[in-house]
């Protein structure tokens, strides 16, 4: 998708928005989504100003931002993205961490006493679902945490790679794959909490998920610029602070 296309595609995105030039644009890693949800609401009633967040995995955005979709913060899952995009000239300001994120496993119908990673190398499980470790920093988690527990060898032709952690959560949700890693956020969003049984990886087993966002380049005559920094910041705050810890973050 070249670049003018992706212009194109975000100019039908915000028509109709009384005042789309005002609009804060978040690109949002798709664990980030739904606590990103109750920190719109916080930021936009402290603030008066207007958030639209675009949802993918952190690769995609990357992909997009490079090509020129028009964001004005960028939410990652991981730290390597929004560094990559400072070392290449996209921000003015290095990203900052704002939480580190937690793996899980997670299934439908197998009970927390069953549900252990050795099970995914039985029978009991035909399809495991994991987000695509090329663009997904969970899913590159979960990949750790089958090497160092020697059962990547066992269970690879079992993987089933989702686009995003949104897609594997579906494909768990829905029984399409008996068993698959996510984040701790995902299950303990309203939208999914109660839906099946998760344990939590032990975190020795894969790196830190060290999650960092970036306030993206603007021209010196933008109209958004002090309230893209203003969101910026906000995501920082003990308000904000307080939401990530309510969705299993550190």
């Amino acid at each position: 998708m070249n670049k003018l296309r992706i212009l194109a595609l975000f100019t039908v995105f915000l028509a109709g928005c009384s005042k789309p030039s005002e609009q804060i644009m978040v690109a949002t890693a798709a664990n980030v989504q739904y606590v990103m949800k109750e920190i719109q609401q916080e930021f936009e009633k402290e603030s008066g100003k207007k958030i639209e967040i675009v949802v993918a995995s952190s690769g995609k955005l990357t992909t997009q931002i490079r090509e020129g979709a028009p964001f004005d913060v960028f939410v990652s899952a991981d730290t390597k993205y929004p560094e990559e995009i400072f070392k290449n000239g996209g921000s003015d300001r290095k990203p900052e961490v704002y939480a580190t994120g937690t793996l899980v496993l997670w299934s439908k119908d197998i009970p927390e006493t069953d549900l252990n990673p050795e099970v995914l190398a039985t029978g009991k499980v035909r399809k495991v679902a994991v987000p695509n470790p090329q663009t997904a920093p969970y899913g590159q988690a979960a990949v750790e945490a089958l090497n160092a527990l020697k059962l990547y060898e066992q269970t690879e032709k079992k993987l089933v790679y989702g686009e995003s952690i949104a897609q594997t959560a579906q494909y768990i949700t829905t029984g399409s794959a008996e068993a698959g890693f996510n984040a701790l956020s995902i299950v303990l969003s309203p939208e999914m909490k109660g839906k099946g049984h998760y344990i939590i990886v032990d975190s020795s087993l894969y790196k830190p998920i060290q999650q960092a966002a970036i306030l993206l380049k603007h021209s010196a005559d933008s109209p958004k610029k002090a309230s893209s920094k203003q969101f910026y910041q906000f995501l920082y705050s003990a308000k904000a602070k307080a939401i990530f810890k309510k969705y299993g973050y550190r």
